[in-house]
């Protein structure tokens, strides 16, 4: 069978092509115009009739090509696996992205352009701004990503190095190099980068780490230890009461605010929190948080308008935290 013909027997296949790249709600295609693009592009000589018989396939097959009367009229396709405005929505997950480096970020929003029509894809483009922002030159996160889902997926043991920035911007191994063993639970995405959460089974203990920062990553053949699935926690609370992904001690704490905050509390913790008044200006919460400095530095950042109460403990924690700030700038 020659390649003409070939292409014969796939009519329906070539017409939803050319449906699916150049049109849409707002830009449509008569049958003279389809038998046109047929002959052009693909080669393949057809009739009025064939086009007509070829979209009624498409339909029977629950296809959304719509049919626009008028003068100005012609077929569309009217639905795609993804919208315009999911796409848009993916663009800028993609732009916005530190992880994922300039040359890949370019590359998967030209594939995303490929989802829907010519005319929508420059609008695509002309959504494309290059941000003065830092985007990773590592590569290697990208794919890292998908092998800790697949270790995740599989309940296997990972093996690899993890590195540091020194004051010479460079990255520098840990420990000499040596290479760390654990059980991953799950990876997140906070504060514009993504951690992994996993039992290290050297340590004895969940730890978090920077997924750029991981080196010479490999699954093994080991499952996940028992004691490791034991430790899986709760995401939902745990993005909740975790500040900047810094492990620590779990504590209900009081805090006293004014009503202003009241949104602020919310966003943080999420709207199963007990939130009272104590007076006309101001509410009492109970939360529970993952005591580090970055939480103290939270408290602290929103200022006097939010007053830690309890535990004693943790306010005189908190009291030695500010002062040893002081201390540094009476010098």
């Amino acid at each position: 069978m020659g390649m003409a013909a070939g292409r014969t027997n796939l009519k329906s296949f070539y017409i939803l092509k050319i449906l699916s790249e150049r049109t849409d709600d707002e830009h449509v295609l008569n049958a003279s115009q389809i038998m046109d693009l047929l002959k052009s592009e693909y080669g393949i000589t057809v009739n009025r009739q064939t086009v007509y018989s070829e979209i009624d396939k498409l339909q029977a097959a629950d296809v959304d090509i719509v049919l626009q009367d008028g003068k100005l009229g012609g077929y569309y396709l009217a639905s795609r696996q993804f919208e315009l405005p999911e796409l848009k929505l993916m663009v800028d997950a993609v732009q916005f992205s530190r992880f994922i480096t300039k040359k890949k970020s370019q590359e998967l929003i030209r594939k995303l352009e490929t989802l829907c029509s010519l005319e929508e894809a420059k609008q695509l483009s002309s959504q494309v701004v290059v941000y003065n922002r830092p985007k990773t030159l590592n590569e290697t996160i990208y794919y890292n990503v998908d092998m800790l889902h697949s270790a995740i997926y599989r309940e296997r043991q990972i093996t690899f190095q993890y590195a540091e920035w020194t004051v010479r911007k460079k990255m520098e191994l840990r420990h000499g190099g040596d290479y760390y063993i654990a059980s991953p639970l799950h990876l997140i995405w906070d504060d514009e980068n993504y951690y992994l959460i996993a039992f290290d089974e050297k340590a004895g203990k969940v730890k978090h780490y920077r997924v750029d920062k991981i080196r010479s990553l490999s699954i093994l053949k080991d499952a996940r230890s028992e004691t490791a699935v034991s430790q899986q926690i709760d995401l939902g609370t745990f993005g909740a009461k975790t500040f900047g992904m810094f492990g620590g001690r779990d504590v209900k704490v009081r805090l006293k605010c004014r009503n202003h905050l009241a949104g602020v509390v919310l966003d943080r913790f999420g709207q199963d929190i007990w939130m009272i008044p104590t007076d006309a200006d101001h509410f009492s919460a109970e939360v529970t948080v993952t005591v580090s400095p970055q939480f103290f530095g939270w408290v602290t950042a929103i200022g006097e308008d939010m007053q830690l109460e309890g535990p004693q403990e943790l306010v005189e924690e908190y009291r030695k935290y500010l002062e040893k700030i002081l201390e540094g700038y009476r010098k």
